[in-house]
């Protein structure tokens, strides 16, 4: 398969677009399934020199097609000129960028021995690949990983419960993988297998979701939506001048509460709630005290070292019916650029951004907290897209998983819809019922295998009734951890350096 190198270049820039558009607020995650195949057709045969050129491409296509509303949120808020928070959205584009860039170079390499080696390397390589997203010591940001593309069906993504968010990865990267194969031999039989996989597949997700186990509820929860509009600064007097919305919140609260006892839930900070306000703790002592329930709220918790200076931590806290405080959770992964600046020193084109935002300190405990019927963990935001996260609390012996958000940040843009697809994979890889409360949408309450069972219309104020039990028994990720990762990048060291070796080539060359 002899291709110039600009032909190489559209099936690369097709991928990244494709891959782009699986996810909100496109919607179209069939395209997710050949993504990977076209990268592979762009790369196999290339020379290795150039071949990482169109893993930036398609880099430079997925990333400012599928965030967009990051540049929105850091221009919006982070007070700073368009070209800076552009700039700040080509960082994320270029450390992602790299790491395609290695998948191509991969590809490349092993396509010098054959394109059967080539094709068998791509799914495990771009699990590697997503896997080292995860854990880039700045820049980690596993947002959008191809297996969130699939996890809309509820057959599908069950095999997360076995190997995590990357086992949905391989599978549809596998797919691509083996379209591309069967375009570049030209062999009847591996089109052949291309049509009995797909037809497989077709029927798994069209049927086997009618044998998905139900759970059933013990429990309910009530959880508010705040519907706080989102704002830079917040001036001193900002409790006294929302008296009339707060009063209204705690109506909502206690009332549902009074109704049906159950655990009152207030999203990720929505507005300056810290104990440190005493117009605050009063009205958080109340809803627990008037309630008779457990209340657990989103603030900004400060503290004072050793030597007098102060910190802030982006917390959840619960309050007991007696309005005491007997459990705190402070945010670990905080999100960069928006709690925290990374190498705010170099940072000097973002002059503005790294002025404006103040560092939040990161948490270092996995706190699991106690409520009457079992045990439970709550985690903030951006944490949900860290599948290690939810895991450490399932280990840690939390039966029931919460997350707070915040995501009025993004306003009506794809990242709502985005952080709740990812959100939800969370509940099915730890087996565990999924309580997320946020700001303004979306809030909803997700069984353990899945199934988004109530949620709130986003943009209102009102508390939503959600059901849930807890659960004790550890999934298999959940007991083995990322060991299909590992597995993958196991396998992508071992076949790219056994091509080294190699010197025979294949039967096409091109740029």
């Amino acid at each position: 398969m002899n291709l110039p190198w600009h032909v190489r270049a559209l099936l690369a820039a097709a991928s990244g677009a494709a891959l782009a558009l699986s996810f909100p607020n496109y919607n179209l995650p069939l395209l997710a399934w050949v993504s990977v195949g076209l990268l592979v057709l762009a790369s196999a045969g290339s020379r290795p020199v150039v071949a990482p050129v169109y893993g930036l491409l398609n880099a430079f296509l997925f990333y400012p097609m599928s965030l967009p509303w990051m540049d929105v949120v850091i221009r919006q808020y982070g007070n700073v000129e368009p070209w800076a928070a552009a700039g700040v959205l080509g960082l994320v584009a270029v450390a992602g960028g790299l790491l395609t860039a290695v998948f191509s170079w991969g590809v490349a390499i092993a396509s010098r021995r054959s394109v059967s080696r080539a094709c068998l390397l791509a799914p495990a390589l771009w699990v590697a690949l997503e896997f080292s997203r995860a854990h880039l010591p700045i820049f980690a940001f596993p947002w959008n990983l191809i297996g969130y593309a699939a996890s809309g069906n509820l057959a599908l993504v069950q095999l997360t419960a076995v190997t995590g968010i990357y086992g949905l990865s391989f599978l549809v990267a596998g797919f691509g993988s083996l379209l591309a194969y069967a375009i570049l031999s030209g062999r009847q039989r591996v089109w052949k297998a291309l049509m009995i996989s797909a037809a497989a597949l077709i029927l798994i997700a069209a049927g086997g979701g009618y044998f998905v186990p139900t759970a059933a509820p013990r429990y309910v929860a009530h959880l508010v939506q705040t519907n706080f509009a989102q704002s830079y600064e917040y001036p001193p007097d900002w409790m006294s001048l929302h008296a009339r919305s707060l009063g209204e919140l705690r109506e909502i609260s206690v009332d549902a509460a009074r109704r049906e006892p159950g655990l009152i839930v207030w999203p990720e900070v929505p507005a300056p709630f810290t104990f440190q306000d005493p117009g605050f703790a009063a009205l958080a002592r109340g809803i627990a005290r008037d309630s008779g329930s457990d209340f657990l709220v989103g603030i900004v918790d400060w503290r004072k070292d050793g030597a007098g200076r102060w910190s802030a931590t982006n917390s959840a806290t619960l309050l007991a019916p007696s309005g005491t405080r007997v459990f705190t959770y402070d945010k670990i992964h905080l999100v960069p650029f928006g709690e925290y600046v990374p190498l705010r020193r170099w940072l000097t084109f973002a002059g503005k951004l790294t002025a404006d935002i103040g560092d939040f300190t990161p948490g270092s405990v996995y706190n699991v907290g106690r409520i009457p019927g079992g045990r439970f963990a709550v985690y903030i935001c951006y944490e949900g897209a860290f599948p290690g996260v939810a895991r450490r609390f399932a280990e840690e012996g939390a039966g029931l998983l919460i997350n707070v958000s915040n995501d009025g940040w993004f306003g009506r843009s794809a990242a709502p819809a985005q952080h709740l697809m990812i959100a939800r994979v969370r509940a099915v890889e730890e087996r565990r019922w999924l309580l997320r409360d946020t700001n303004n949408g979306y809030t909803v309450d997700v069984d353990p295998y899945g199934r988004i069972l109530a949620e709130l219309a986003p943009d209102i104020r009102g508390q939503l009734d959600a059901p849930y039990d807890f659960r004790t028994e550890l999934t298999p990720y959940a007991r083995l951890g990322n060991w299909f990762a590992w597995l993958c990048v196991l396998a992508s060291c071992g076949w790219v350096g056994a091509s080294f070796i190699v010197k025979t080539r294949p039967n096409f060359s091109s740029p």
